[in-house]
């Protein structure tokens, strides 16, 4: 890491080459050709002398903290097989400011979903699991005061392949189909159990493999093993890693880091993973703190924590 951003220009460099792989394209103007580089670091195109923010729309947008900085943090988190918590990012740091560190994490985690990203294909399992603590009195698929996530796993011969996560509000078809429409190719097989929740799967165009698992002799984690596997994994990476305090709200964000993760699991190359997730953080769009902390996404309610 070192030997490649010893200064402040190179990553300013790095970050220009992923924005403009092809060559600067003024985005007032359209023309293309090496603008001037002003003093306070902003790019003034030589067509229109339209100045342009090398940061603007990304995850580094706005800024005050140096962006060598932000390449050690995207370093460090990529170079930790189970990701880092804010307190570790800022003792490596040396922030003065826990609350800098938490944030810093949680717009490194929205950068972790690539834009576009192809969505799962084949044979692929789906169910729900919930996160949070036991609750008295309540069983199967009753909560109030638990996440629910659901999950979808490649079958990639006796293996797992990609995965997808995403927390719903309940398992009603009306959460549980727009999942899997967002998640899973059309015209892919897709197992689940017997629910009502997933009865529209065939009309919706996917080949619907039903096993029901309170008639079958085979328990749930053996007749469908990746999905509970993901799940099994995903509880276990939140209460290690992250003591399991993690609001509601913020949870979106922590099964975007877990999916990162799972999916880059058999790659040995963690410049490869540094270099995907800078290229992301360029692409997804800058995260205001106030976004970070207000109402949690896609409409959902900002439950409280666990």
């Amino acid at each position: 890491m070192d030997e490649w951003f010893r200064s402040e220009a190179g990553c300013r460099e790095y970050i220009r080459r992923l924005r403009w792989p092809d060559g600067f394209a003024c985005p007032h103007c359209g023309a293309l050709g090496e603008p001037w580089t002003m003093s306070d670091g902003l790019l003034r195109c030589r067509s229109c002398h339209g100045r342009t923010s090398l940061t603007a729309g990304t995850v580094f947008q706005d800024t005050r903290k140096p962006l060598r900085m932000w390449f050690l943090a995207m370093w460090f988190v990529t170079s930790q097989k189970n990701g880092v918590s804010a307190l570790g990012l800022q003792r490596v740091l040396g922030l003065g400011s826990y609350e800098t560190a938490w944030t810093w994490l949680h717009k490194l985690r929205r950068a972790m979903v690539r834009p576009g990203r192809d969505c799962l294909t084949g044979a692929v399992e789906v169910d729900e699991t919930y996160v949070g603590g036991p609750e008295k009195g309540k069983r199967g698929r009753k909560t109030e005061a638990k996440a629910i996530v659901a999950v979808a796993a490649e079958k990639n011969g006796r293996g797992i392949g990609r995965i997808r996560l995403r927390r719903i509000k309940d398992v009603s078809a009306d959460s549980l189909l727009p999942f899997v429409q967002g998640a899973v190719t059309p015209g892919s097989e897709v197992h689940t159990d017997g629910w009502s929740g997933y009865s529209g799967l065939a009309a919706a165009g996917y080949q619907h493999q039903v096993t029901v698992i309170n008639s079958g002799p085979d328990p749930a984690h053996e007749v469908m093993p990746r999905v509970h596997i993901v799940a099994s994994l995903l509880k276990r990476w939140l209460l290690g890693t992250h003591q399991g305090g993690i609001q509601h709200r913020h949870l979106d964000d922590y099964l975007d880091e877990f999916t990162f993760r799972f999916n880059r699991r058999r790659s040995k190359a963690r410049g490869l993973l540094f270099h995907r997730l800078v290229q992301q953080a360029v692409a997804v769009g800058p995260a205001p703190y106030h976004t970070i902390i207000g109402a949690a996404r896609d409409g959902q309610p900002a439950l409280s924590g666990q």
